[in-house]
């Protein structure tokens, strides 16, 4: 008798999404502390509304913060959902995070104040939030809806970042970053189900 052979190869594809994710948190680090040596201005390659030059900040900006504070303010909630995200698989990952922030950043673009720089991964931190609330939505599957609702209460209250009551907050970002979620839930999941199933199974 023979036993089969684990493929290892199953087993580092499913790491795949998770080593972007930390990768992409790793690069914010990275990234920060080049910002700290003096005269470097990393920050200026944020999103710079309607500037045309201000456009490659939709790809930059996520990975730019103002300061050490304002990325451990987005490293863990960015690591957490996007963890949740991740366990959908690789596709599934990068089409969320490629949906969020192009939405994010071309609303921020459109909308923003004129002369102004928006930086930060926030906006992808409000998009995968609602998207993960707007995926047990649509797919009615009890583990995404339980899911969903556990995200609504560790992080609903920052949803409130989407209005403008701080000077000094992309708004905009946070705004068009939870629109980006709620149309990658659209795109990737379509109708909603006719009702809840039983089961738990995680099917990306």
């Amino acid at each position: 008798m023979t036993a089969p052979v684990p493929d290892q190869r199953e087993g580092s594809t499913a790491l795949q999404p998770f080593i972007l994710l930390v990768a992409m948190s790793a690069l914010m680090w990275v990234v920060e502390i080049i910002n700290l040596i003096p005269n470097t201005h990393l920050d200026r390659w944020g999103i710079r509304p309607r500037q045309l030059v201000g456009l490659t900040g939709i790809v930059t900006a996520p990975f730019l913060h103002a300061g050490i504070l304002h990325l451990l303010a987005n490293t863990i909630p960015f690591l957490v959902l996007g963890a949740l995200i991740a366990l959908s698989g690789m596709g599934r990952f990068v089409a969320v995070t490629v949906t969020v922030a192009v939405v994010s950043g071309l609303g921020t673009w459109l909308t923003g104040p004129s002369g102004t720089d928006h930086i930060g991964a926030s906006g992808v931190v409000f998009g995968y939030l609602t998207y993960l609330v707007g995926r047990g939505f649509y797919e009615r599957k009890i583990l995404y809806l339980v899911g969903g609702l556990i995200v609504v209460m560790l992080y609903g209250p920052v949803l409130w970042g989407v209005l403008p009551t701080a000077s000094g907050v992309s708004w905009q970002g946070h705004l068009f970053g939870a629109i980006g979620g709620l149309v990658a839930a659209r795109l990737l999941h379509g109708e909603p189900s006719a009702s809840p199933e039983v089961s738990s199974r995680s099917a990306g």
